[in-house]
C-alpha cells in the first residue's frame, strides 16, 4: 500500500490528533527539564512548616520573571509578593492558586514539592503544616492547613485539613479558577459567597465555583476544623 493510500484511509482529523499528541509530549518534556533545573533548592525549608514562599521565589527566578511580572499576572502587589517570598506572609490557598497559574506550575508543587508517585498515603502523625497562625511575626494568618495528598502526580484535586482560628483582621474575598468543596468537621464556619453569607455547623457541607468572590472564616470564638477539597485548572 502506498503512502498516499495509507493517508487517504486515515479518519478525518487524524493528523490534528497526531499533532496534539506531539505537542503534549513536548510540553511534558519541557516541564520535566524545568523541574530538574529547579533541583532540590526549592524543597528547602522548615521540617514542620513548608516554605511556600521559597519555592515561589526559586521558580520565579528560574523562569526569568520579576516581582513586577508576577504582580501584573496575578493582581497581587509587589510588596505582598516580596513578603510571601521572604516568609513574612503565609499565602492563603487562593493566592497560591494564582501564583501557580502565573508561574505555569501546578498548585501542588508549592505545597508538597515534586509530584512523583502514582498514589500517596498520609498517616495521621505524618501530616505537614503548610501554613499557620504565627503572631510572633506580627501577621494574623488565622488558619493552618495540612495537605492530604502530597507527591501524588497528575492529581486534579487538592485535599486539605484546615483549622480556622478566630482572627481580628478582615481578609479580602478571593477569586480564582476552579471549584471548592468544604465539609465542617468541628466548630462553626462563616462563608461569604458573592452577596450571600452562610453559617455552617459541624456536619454541614458546601460546594461552589471559586470564580465567585468568596471568603471562608471561623465563626465565633472557638476554632473551626474543616475538610477542604480544591480543584484548580493549571
Amino acid at each position: 500500500m502506498t503512502r498516499e493510500r495509507r493517508k487517504a484511509d486515515r479518519p478525518e482529523g487524524y493528523e490534528d490528533f497526531l499533532g496534539e499528541i506531539s505537542h503534549e509530549s513536548a510540553m511534558k518534556d519541557q516541564e520535566m527539564d524545568f523541574m530538574e533545573s529547579i533541583g532540590p533548592e526549592a524543597s528547602t525549608g522548615d521540617e514542620e512548616l513548608v516554605n511556600v514562599g521559597e519555592r515561589v521565589r526559586v521558580v520565579r527566578e528560574r523562569r526569568g520573571l520579576s516581582l513586577q511580572d508576577i504582580a501584573r499576572r496575578t493582581g497581587i502587589q509587589e510588596q505582598t509578593l516580596a513578603s510571601i517570598e521572604d516568609g513574612r506572609i503565609a499565602p492563603p490557598l487562593g493566592t497560591i492558586i494564582k501564583l501557580a497559574k502565573a508561574l505555569e506550575m501546578k498548585m501542588g508543587y508549592f505545597i508538597s514539592g515534586e509530584e512523583n508517585r502514582p498514589y500517596t498515603i498520609v498517616r495521621r502523625d505524618d501530616r505537614r503544616v503548610v501554613s499557620r497562625h504565627d503572631s510572633k511575626k506580627g501577621e494574623q494568618y488565622g488558619y493552618e492547613f495540612e495537605s492530604l495528598a502530597p507527591h501524588k502526580r497528575d492529581r486534579h484535586m487538592e485535599p486539605f485539613l484546615v483549622t480556622l482560628d478566630p482572627a481580628e483582621t478582615e481578609e479580602e474575598r478571593s477569586t480564582h479558577d476552579g471549584q471548592e468543596f468544604i465539609f465542617v468537621l468541628q466548630g462553626r464556619m462563616e462563608v461569604r459567597l458573592g452577596e450571600e453569607i452562610h453559617i455552617l455547623d459541624a456536619g454541614d457541607a458546601i460546594y461552589y465555583d471559586s470564580t465567585v468572590p468568596h471568603l471562608v472564616k471561623c465563626y465565633g470564638k472557638e476554632s473551626t476544623r474543616i475538610l477542604a477539597v480544591l480543584y484548580a485548572e493549571k
